[in-house]
């Protein structure tokens, strides 16, 4: 294994350690709690008035990134999963709206990372455009976001338009790699 490859797990390894979001204590009637870092989205959704909002990412590394959020809090890492179906539903279909707005009909990808590695607490869906050539691994296809299913297990999902439908990919970790920075 070559010494950039080796460093580069290392990093990846690293930069992990303590993102597991399963166990969050960001609780809104316990201002304490809402101090720490992991609970900065929690605190962007109580000051919002719609059930579904948008952020652009704050991070400087990912500028053209924007994050799909809903309102209301969820238990633990806030599993999507857990949300409603309703909900659910109308979350998926103001995110692609936006990222068709951003990006058009066919470039755009939207990107739901595992629990363990998050390292927000409030659940949200990545928004950016599709970067090409990624290897396609396991998915299925959808024809109505109604459709998607957002793994129990907490593990992530990425999707995005293939041929008039919704393809999504599922069973991996850090999906939001295959959105452009």
């Amino acid at each position: 294994m070559s010494r950039v490859r080796g460093l580069s797990i290392i990093f990846l390894a690293a930069a992990t350690l303590g993102a597991d979001v399963r166990e969050c204590a960001c609780d809104v009637s316990h201002p304490e709690t809402m101090q720490r870092r992991e609970c900065s989205l929690c605190n962007e959704a109580e000051k919002q008035q719609d059930e579904i909002f948008f952020l652009k990412d704050n991070n400087p590394r990912k500028p053209n990134r924007w994050l799909a959020l809903p309102r209301v809090h969820g238990p633990g890492g806030h599993p999507l999963h857990e949300l409603p179906a309703a909900l659910r539903t109308k979350l998926l279909k103001a995110a692609i709206a936006k990222a068709k707005q951003l990006w058009g009909e066919s470039a755009w990808g939207l990107a739901y990372n595992d629990q363990k590695v998050r390292t927000q607490c409030h659940g949200h869906i990545h928004i950016g455009k599709l970067l090409a050539g990624l290897s396609p691994g396991k998915f299925y296809d959808v024809s109505r976001p109604e459709q998607v299913r957002f793994p129990e297990d907490g593990s992530g999902i990425w999707i995005h338009p293939v041929n008039g439908k919704l393809r999504v990919h599922y069973g991996e970790g850090i999906t939001e790699t295959v959105l452009l920075r």
